[in-house]
């Protein structure tokens, strides 16, 4: 049973991560390629290229980033669940509600606090690679960073608000 107003909220922001996260998900094969054509050319034509190298570097970033809330959605995030697993489904609906109240939510608006000056910086100087032939936005590289974090808090409330729904949903359930 799930709750009238809040699962179907926490369902229209679960929609933002799985939009973004299928959409960054072509990144992975993107960057299969490019290493791929590194390799290639670094080992069989004595060819390299600064700027490819670093492509690598903004597609993993990109992709490990903006996806963090889509893999979070699927529950498919790093987790120790050797109690969580044996839990009844009202237990880990408190458990995931706590997590995100209390750890995810607060780690999350920390890191938008602390990046926002460090990206503004970026902006400010129009930052680019530090080597010769790199690429020159680094500054939208490193926008990256509170635009993750932004994600994961509309993740977080979406966990937690679905969390509570179905904490109540079972509670009026048992009355």
């Amino acid at each position: 049973m799930s709750h009238p107003f809040l699962t179907p909220l926490a369902t229209r922001l679960d929609r933002v991560a799985e939009v973004i996260g299928n959409a960054v998900a072509w990144l992975s094969l993107a960057l299969v390629l490019v290493t791929f054509s590194v390799v290639v050319l670094r080992y069989l034509f004595q060819f390299g290229s600064i700027a490819m190298q670093e492509s690598i570097l903004y597609l993993h970033s990109t992709l490990f980033l903006l996806g963090a809330a889509w893999t979070l959605r699927d529950d498919e995030h790093v987790r120790v669940d050797i109690f969580y697993r044996g839990f009844s489904a009202s237990r880990k609906a408190l458990v995931d509600l706590l997590g995100a109240l209390l750890l995810l939510l607060p780690v999350c608006l920390f890191l938008l606090w602390v990046s926002w000056d460090y990206v503004a910086a970026a902006w400010a100087l129009r930052e680019s690679s530090g080597e010769t032939g790199g690429l020159p936005y680094v500054y939208l590289l490193k926008t990256l960073i509170p635009l993750a974090a932004a994600l994961l808090i509309l993740q977080g409330i979406s966990q937690a608000l679905a969390s509570l729904g179905k904490l109540l949903a079972r509670a009026r359930e048992r009355s």
